[in-house]
């Protein structure tokens, strides 16, 4: 895993697009076609809008999107469905060029929801992975203790007490008890077999989890800790996110 530490949380954002839109360019002119996961939560904003920046050069008509996780029976017209703030702050201003995959977790038949998207993504290779760490140290929705093992792309999971607080105290929610206690993930394995993944994490609230992904035993304790066993992953970080590690 390479770490690069960006003076603040904008350079931070800057940074990993200038990574993700280099990458993204250089697979789009040898297979003429990339795949994608893009990530929602605060974590994400400055990336997904310095990426999306015309300057960047991206021909997003040669680009699927796949999603990352979503709330079990939230409907996208709530303030907090991933779908919206996707279609908000990525694809829309993509002028709806890319083509997005996403999850529809308030399908009236979840179970032939996810067997669709699973059978998609396993037919094709990942590309990069855009993502960060929760203050859990949760990679997508997989809080501890993660599931390392299954192979199975989409999955539904429980979502913790940690996972469920960063989602109220982000402003998503007006309530705690509003918050779904339930959630469609991509598996660890699934986001593991990406290519590239780029973290972006910045904010003090994920300093003890970005120490426990770096310094602490690769463990489903520490679901993101993983990502130090993957070829080719960058996590950008911060001062205040960065702040912990020896």
């Amino acid at each position: 895993m390479e770490i690069i530490k960006a003076s603040s949380k904008l350079e931070l954002g800057k940074m990993a697009a200038e990574l993700g839109a280099a990458a993204l360019k250089k697979v789009i002119e040898e297979k003429g076609h990339a795949n994608i996961i893009v990530a929602t939560g605060a974590s994400q904003f400055e990336l997904l809008e310095a990426l999306t920046d015309k300057a960047q050069g991206i021909d997003w008509t040669k680009v699927t999107a796949f999603h990352l996780d979503e709330y079990v029976g939230l409907p996208i017209t709530h303030p907090a469905s991933f779908r919206k703030y996707l279609n908000e702050r990525f694809v829309d201003q993509t002028d709806g060029a890319v083509e997005f995959i996403p999850v529809n977790a308030d399908a009236d038949d979840l179970e032939e929801e996810l067997k669709k998207l699973s059978d998609r993504v396993s037919q094709i290779e990942i590309d990069i992975c855009f993502a960060g760490i929760g203050e859990n140290c949760h990679l997508a929705f997989n809080d501890p203790p993660a599931d390392f093992e299954t192979e199975v792309p989409y999955i539904i999971v429980e979502l913790d007490e940690i996972c469920r607080k960063q989602q109220f105290g982000e402003g998503w929610f007006e309530t705690m008890e509003a918050v779904p206690t339930k959630a469609v993930s991509m598996s660890i394995r699934q986001i593991m077999k990406s290519k590239k993944i780029i973290l972006s994490v910045p904010d003090e609230r994920k300093a003890q989890a970005v120490k426990d992904a770096v310094e602490a035993a690769v463990d489903p304790k520490f679901p993101a800790s993983i990502c130090r066993t993957h070829a080719d992953c960058t996590l950008l970080l911060d001062p205040e996110s960065a702040s912990l590690l020896s």
